[in-house]
C-alpha cells in the first residue's frame, strides 16, 4: 500500500469520524424525553424544541456557507464544528434546566451546521468520481452516530442518570478533532480553497431548480427529524419501556447504516437516480401506514421500512444535489443552499409533533402528516431526470 493510499484511507476515516458525532446530540434525547420532561417540567412542545432547535440552526448556517468558508476557511471551520459538538455535549453534564438543554441545543446545531456546510465541497474536491460513494459512506456514518446513540441512551441513564448519557458524547468528539487535522495535513487534495477569491456563482434563491432540491432534501429529512424525536416517547406512551423504545429507535438507526451503505455500493448502477429514489420513498411511506393503522403489530415492520427508506433518501437527496453541479465550489454552495432551507423546513416536523401530542396525547397525526409529505416526494421525484439537470443553470423562474 503507497503513502498516498494511505493518506487516501486517513481521510476517509476521518470524514466518517466526523459523520459519527453529528446526530448523538440529537438522538439521545428522544428516548430521554419523559425523563427530561418529569425533571424539568418541560411540556412535550418545550421538548421538541431540543430537536427543532439544532436542525434549524443548521438550515440557518447552511444559508450562509459561503460566507462561512471565506471567514473561517474549510479546514477550520470543519474542525470548529466539531469542537463546538463536543462543547455543547459535555456542557449538559451541568446544564439540566431547561435554559441550559435549549442553549446546548443551539450550541450543538452550530457545531454540526459547521461541519455538514463545508464538508460535502471538500468530499467533491477531494475523491473527483468517487465522491458519490464517500458521501453515502458520510450519510452512513451520521445514521451510525445516531444508532449508537439511541440504542445506549436509555441504559446509560438507567446506569448514570440521564445528564451523563447526554454529556457522554463529548468524548468521541472530542477525539474526532486532532483525527482531522490530522488527515487534512497529510493530504494535498484538502489544501483549502483561497478565501480571498470571491466565487461568481448563480444565485441559487432564483433558481426553480434549486427549490424543487431544497423541498426535496427538507420534507425528506423532516421524516428523519420525526422519527429521531418522537418514535420512542410514542412507543412508551403504547406501554413499552423506555430501554425497549430506545432499542427500536436503534435498531431502526442500523437499518438505516445498511440502506446507506447499499446506496454508497449501488448508486453507479443508476445514473438516473429515480427509480431508486422512488423505492425508498414507497418504502418510507409503507412504514408511516404501519405507524398509523397497527403500530403495536407492526412495529418491528415499520422500524424496518423506515430505516431502509430514510437511510437511503437522506444519500440520494444529497447526491442527486450535487449530480447537478460539477465544480466544486458551486456545488458546495448548492449544497448549502438546499441543505440550509431544507433543515429549516425539517425543524418543523418535530416541533409540530409536540404541538400535537400536548394537544390530543397522540401522535398518529403526525405521522398521517408525514405521510401526505411523503406523496408530494414522489411526485416531485419524477422531475428529477439527468436530462433535467440543465436547469441548474438556465431556470430562473
Amino acid at each position: 500500500m503507497t503513502k498516498q493510499h494511505r493518506t487516501q484511507i486517513l481521510v476517509v476515516l476521518a470524514v466518517v469520524g466526523l459523520a459519527l458525532n453529528l446526530r448523538p446530540a440529537l438522538a439521545a434525547i428522544g428516548p430521554l424525553l419523559d425523563l427530561i420532561e418529569g425533571a424539568t417540567g418541560m411540556s412535550s412542545t418545550q421538548t421538541s424544541l431540543l430537536t427543532t432547535l439544532p436542525v434549524l440552526v443548521m438550515g440557518v448556517c447552511a444559508l450562509a456557507g459561503g460566507r462561512i468558508r471565506q471567514w473561517l476557511g474549510e479546514q477550520h471551520g470543519i474542525g470548529a464544528g466539531i469542537a463546538l459538538i463536543a462543547i455543547a455535549c459535555g456542557v449538559r453534564y451541568t446544564a439540566t434546566g431547561s435554559s441550559g438543554l435549549l442553549a446546548t441545543a443551539i450550541v450543538a446545531g452550530m457545531g454540526i451546521a459547521l461541519v455538514q456546510t463545508l464538508l460535502p465541497a471538500f468530499i467533491k474536491r477531494c475523491f473527483g468520481t468517487q465522491a458519490g460513494r464517500i458521501l453515502a459512506l458520510y450519510t452512513t456514518g451520521i445514521m451510525g452516530g445516531a444508532a449508537v446513540a439511541a440504542a445506549s441512551a436509555a441504559g446509560l441513564a438507567q446506569a448514570w442518570d440521564w445528564p451523563l448519557a447526554l454529556a457522554i458524547w463529548a468524548v468521541p468528539a472530542a477525539l474526532a478533532v486532532p483525527l482531522w487535522y490530522l488527515a487534512v495535513a497529510l493530504d494535498r487534495k484538502a489544501a483549502p480553497l483561497p478565501t480571498s477569491v470571491q466565487l461568481h456563482a448563480a444565485a441559487f434563491w432564483r433558481n426553480g431548480r434549486a427549490w424543487q432540491l431544497m423541498l426535496f432534501f427538507g420534507i425528506g429529512t423532516g421524516a428523519y427529524t420525526l422519527v429521531l424525536a418522537w418514535l420512542p416517547p410514542f412507543y412508551i406512551s403504547l406501554g413499552w419501556q423506555p430501554a425497549a423504545a430506545g432499542f427500536l429507535l436503534g435498531g431502526l438507526t442500523v437499518t438505516e447504516v445498511i440502506a446507506g451503505l447499499a446506496v454508497s455500493a449501488l448508486i453507479g448502477r443508476f445514473p438516473d437516480r429515480r427509480k431508486p429514489l422512488l423505492t425508498v420513498l414507497a418504502m418510507l411511506l409503507a412504514g408511516l401506514v404501519c405507524l398509523i393503522v397497527a403500530p403495536l403489530p407492526l412495529a418491528l415492520v415499520a422500524s424496518l421500512l423506515l430505516g431502509l427508506g430514510i437511510g437511503a433518501l437522506f444519500p440520494l437527496s444529497l447526491i442527486v444535489t450535487l449530480d447537478h453541479v460539477d465544480n466544486p465550489a458551486r456545488a458546495g454552495e448548492l449544497a448549502s443552499f438546499v441543505q440550509g432551507g431544507g433543515y429549516i423546513i425539517a425543524s418543523v416536523m418535530p416541533l409540530l409533533a409536540g404541538i400535537l401530542r400536548d394537544q390530543f396525547a397522540d401522535l398518529s397525526q403526525a405521522w398521517l402528516v408525514m405521510a401526505v409529505g411523503v406523496v408530494g416526494l414522489i411526485a416531485l421525484s419524477w422531475r428529477f431526470s439527468p436530462a433535467s439537470y440543465g436547469r441548474i443553470n438556465a431556470d430562473q423562474r
